[in-house]
């Protein structure tokens, strides 16, 4: 059984019993899911999984008036639920853990992500803050939330980027493709450096993954994800093998790398083309990474540096 089931099945049997019966008054402003960090919250568990942080489990978010209101006494009666089901019990808990276990405050969980007591406030939110961080923030499955306030905040995280971002996001993202793989690489061959040739191959594969998100207009994970996230885009998936097949060549192929960067560059390009960002007409990315940026209609993002850095 999936993670998210086995949480979605012990809410049902011991976590809504517990708010009907003990919070009835409240229920119409409790949400409930599993969201966050952990390959179970992206629904990519399986049995190597099971080793660490897999439990039956779930979270509870409540307003900032509420949790001051009932929020220690829920606390308590959520501590009180079985901590074996199905059985299922945590085996060994890892060092860094997110908050999507008890109860917590809306506000909590989402500034643990943005920074913010919700969704990102301004440009510099959403270009600054790692994709990653979105993309947790996002994940996983609410259960219910009748009151609607962690469903409005988390739609908005997922929808709501700037178009002015998304184009300096991708414009960096070529831009760093273009010097990693299309130009550094082969220099580095060239120089007989061939441990900073994998870098910059593994630079170029990195920023493709990215850019393949942006495209979509979805968040990339934690790069432990990514390659399995990119299978189930709707549209640009295909480019997930080839990445996966280029970071893993051996690197005396350097011929046959080369192509496939070039082939995986012109498939950007060529939709760069079908969204309408670009005006450039050649084959290499650096071009396009310049025209991206100059669709960008803010004068202030569009004059910052393509290669900005992420804080």
């Amino acid at each position: 059984m999936k993670g998210i089931e086995l949480s979605r099945a012990y809410f049902e049997e011991y976590g809504r019993p517990m708010l009907q019966n003990g919070f009835g008054e409240y229920i119409d402003r409790i949400a409930v899911g599993l969201v966050g960090r952990g390959s179970e919250c992206f629904g990519f568990d399986d049995e190597i999984s099971e080793d660490h942080d897999f439990e039956p489990r779930f979270c509870i978010w409540l307003t900032d008036e509420d949790e001051q209101r009932f929020g220690f006494k829920l606390f308590r009666a959520y501590s009180k639920l079985p901590k074996d089901y199905m059985g299922v019990c945590c085996r060994e808990r890892s060092a860094v853990r997110s908050k999507e276990k008890g109860v917590y405050t809306i506000s909590e969980f989402y500034s643990a992500y943005t920074g913010r007591s919700g969704a990102p406030e301004c440009w510099q939110d959403w270009l600054y803050t790692p994709s990653h961080y979105f993309a947790e923030a996002t994940n996983g499955d609410v259960f219910c939330d009748p009151l609607g306030e962690f469903t409005r905040i988390r739609e908005i995280i997922k929808n709501g980027m700037p178009e002015d971002v998304r184009l300096k996001k991708i414009a960096s993202c070529a831009l760093r493709m273009a010097q990693s793989g299309q130009y550094n690489y082969k220099r580095c061959i060239a120089h007989g450096e061939l441990g900073a040739a994998r870098l910059a191959l593994d630079e170029f594969a990195r920023n493709a993954c990215e850019m393949t998100f942006l495209l979509e207009r979805r968040h990339a994970p934690y790069y432990k994800w990514i390659f399995r996230a990119m299978r189930e885009l709707p549209r640009l998936n295909f480019l997930a093998e080839k990445l996966e097949k280029l970071v893993t060549l051996p690197t005396d192929e350097t011929l046959r790398i080369e192509l496939m960067i070039e082939e995986i560059s012109s498939a950007f390009i060529d939709e760069f083309k079908e969204q309408g960002i670009t005006r450039a007409t050649c084959g290499f990315l650096e071009s396009h990474a310049y025209s991206v940026n100059d669709m960008i209609r803010s004068s202030e993002i569009r004059n910052l540096h393509v290669l900005y850095s992420e804080q």
